[in-house]
């Protein structure tokens, strides 16, 4: 698929929700052998705590049948996802931090003492070595720390054996996390890179405004690139170190299949049905899903 396509293509796949942010159907993208992934089947978004009764009611229609929340306790301290009848849900804590854990107290002392929260902190985290040391190895953590991977496994298994209804699955922003997670499905169903980067990417469209706001401020304090790819993978999602990640990934493995058979544990014919149950003709993509 063309960049062009992926973009066009990301314009539809927004879902009618007012109070999640970031949801969007990965229905519509062409893959390899004349198919595109089926709407309302597979479903990235951000947290469902600010979810309306609309939004619900809507998930419910679908109808939804599996939601994945990647979030930390600490994360969803707060924010407990709303529920969706009918809908199973499964917390699968995927945790990014790694060796660069910004502990508790140092997010207190970073926010100044406030309530935590990403806006309030991300111009002073810009400039905290930590926070900077994650933000250079949350791919590669997400990709190759065996944790991550195990959940990446555990995540596919339930989609596996989700054989009817809609998979959502969100971390806090529906970005990082989230964006590993649908880039992983995408390449099990046959996507190409570069609409797999084009999907991860489509993030920072969401989230434009608030990095542009807060980069300006880093500048205002006398920020650098450094201090701003801070800004960018806390607020928006940084496709550079993304498509670091893949090479890599790539590197290792030879390609993202391979990848998806390896840690992931993926058999072909796990594969096989992935695009069986997920996959529509193109010439067919027209026509109302079944």
């Amino acid at each position: 698929m063309t960049l062009l396509a992926s973009i066009n293509v990301f314009a539809q796949q927004f879902i009618p929700v007012e109070g999640i942010v970031n949801a969007r159907d990965l229905g519509g993208y062409e893959v390899q052998g004349g198919f595109s992934v089926k709407t309302g089947k597979l479903i990235r978004a951000a947290h469902l705590a600010d979810a309306t009764d609309a939004d619900i009611a809507y998930l419910e229609s679908i109808p939804v049948a599996l939601v994945v929340d990647f979030r930390t306790d600490m994360e969803m301290k707060g924010k407990a996802d709303r529920d969706i009848p009918g809908a199973k849900y499964v917390h699968l804590p995927v945790d990014v931090s790694g060796s660069s854990r910004i502990t508790d107290e140092e997010k207190t002392s970073l926010a100044g003492g406030q309530k935590f929260d990403v806006r309030d902190i991300v111009v002073y985290a810009a400039f905290n070595e930590k926070a900077q040391a994650l933000v250079e190895a949350m791919y590669p953590t997400l990709f190759f720390n065996p944790d991550c991977q195990r959940q990446f496994a555990s995540f596919f298994r339930m989609v596996l054996e989700t054989e009817d209804g809609a998979v959502i699955y969100h971390c806090s922003q529906g970005k990082d996390r989230t964006g590993v997670a649908s880039a992983l499905l995408l390449a099990a169903l046959g996507a190409d890179r570069e609409t797999i980067v084009a999907d991860f990417d489509a993030t920072n469209r969401v989230y434009e405004k608030d990095v542009k706001e807060y980069s300006q401020r880093v500048i205002a304090n006398g920020g650098t690139e450094k201090e701003l790819a801070v800004v960018k993978a806390f607020l928006g999602c940084n496709t550079e170190n993304f498509i670091k990640a893949l090479d890599a990934v790539e590197e290792q493995y030879g390609s993202l299949e391979n990848y998806l058979k390896g840690p992931i544990g993926l058999s072909e014919a796990d594969l096989e049905t992935l695009r069986g149950r997920y996959l529509i003709e193109t010439n067919s993509s027209n026509r109302k899903n079944q």
